[in-house]
């Protein structure tokens, strides 16, 4: 079965500000292709020009490159280009994905619940003290940045003003979203089907790039303590949300559940992390699939 894939590349590490994170993601699904006896070869296009994925006679890629880059679709544009079929969502859903604001747009069009949300573009005037008044106490977040970075909360104007300088670092364009205390989920996305609920749940208050890659505080509870209506309920949103921005194969939608007990979606992610400790593994193990048998079933969707 592992030669009808052929050779295989894993595309990680790349040059956007989650390299540390693509490194460790792409080192263990290189290892777990390896064990399934599929020949598999790292392969850094921070240190390699794409092109020498033709020149070394790759058959297929699986893609564990985070943000910018390898996430937005602009690599997916280039392997289509170049004929090589790839792991998880094509162009358009790669880049509507990464784009939380037109993902906030989108689920407010389509009538999935997310939170309240202004956005801040740098080049254009912005009263922070108005937004405040309408939203309150909230949560800044760069629009093209994943793995949490850039983002900060506020309480009032001043606060906001210094959040959105530091996004402003990595986008033009800054997501402001109303703050939502409450539990924060997660759904993964495997052949476009959702599995089991995951609930995170840190000390810190949200669940940051610490909370995420550093910490040893944070919990994690799948199946999580839902109804069973409830679970349903995430479920469908999290699928509704994944097919609304064109994401396709594998991937991740992040939610909360707000004091009024009703589930907000945050983002939706393509290409998630994959050490064997993150997410979308955790949930794979809780219907009985291994870490490797989950990154040979992501890469059987490049057939």
């Amino acid at each position: 079965m592992s030669q009808q894939f052929g050779k295989v590349a894993v595309l990680l590490g790349g040059s956007s500000a989650e390299r540390e994170v693509s490194l460790k993601s792409g080192t263990a699904v290189h290892n777990a292709l390896v064990e399934s006896g599929i020949d598999a070869h790292l392969f850094d296009p921070a240190s390699r020009p794409l092109h020498e994925l033709l020149q070394g006679n790759f058959d297929r890629v699986f893609i564990a490159l985070h943000g910018r880059g390898g996430e937005d679709g602009t690599l997916q544009g280039a392997l289509e280009f170049m004929g090589l079929p790839y792991t998880g969502s094509s162009v358009l859903g790669s880049a509507l994905a990464m784009d939380k604001i037109r993902c906030k747009h989108l689920f407010q069009v389509a009538g999935l619940r997310t939170a309240p949300y202004a956005v801040v573009d740098k080049n254009a005037g912005y009263d922070c003290e108005a937004i405040m008044a309408e939203l309150g106490h909230v949560m800044v977040k760069p629009s093209h940045e994943g793995s949490s970075i850039g983002m900060a909360e506020a309480n009032n104007a001043q606060e906001l003003e210094a959040a959105l300088q530091a996004a402003f670092k990595f986008d033009d364009q800054v997501l402001v979203e109303q703050w939502i205390s409450g539990r924060e989920f997660t759904v993964s996305i495997l052949a476009d089907k959702a599995l089991p609920v995951i609930e995170m749940r840190t000390p810190t208050g949200f669940y940051d790039y610490q909370a995420k890659y550093q910490s040893s505080t944070t919990e994690y509870y799948c199946p999580a303590d839902l109804t069973a209506e409830q679970t349903s309920q995430l479920q469908d949103m999290a699928e509704k949300a994944f097919n609304l921005v064109g994401a396709q194969g594998w991937g991740r939608v992040d939610a909360m559940q707000g004091a009024d007990g009703e589930f907000y979606l945050l983002e939706v992610n393509t290409v998630p992390g994959m050490t064997e400790k993150s997410l979308v593994p955790m949930a794979a193990k809780a219907t009985g699939v291994s870490f490797a048998q989950l990154v040979v079933r992501i890469l059987e969707q490049t057939l």
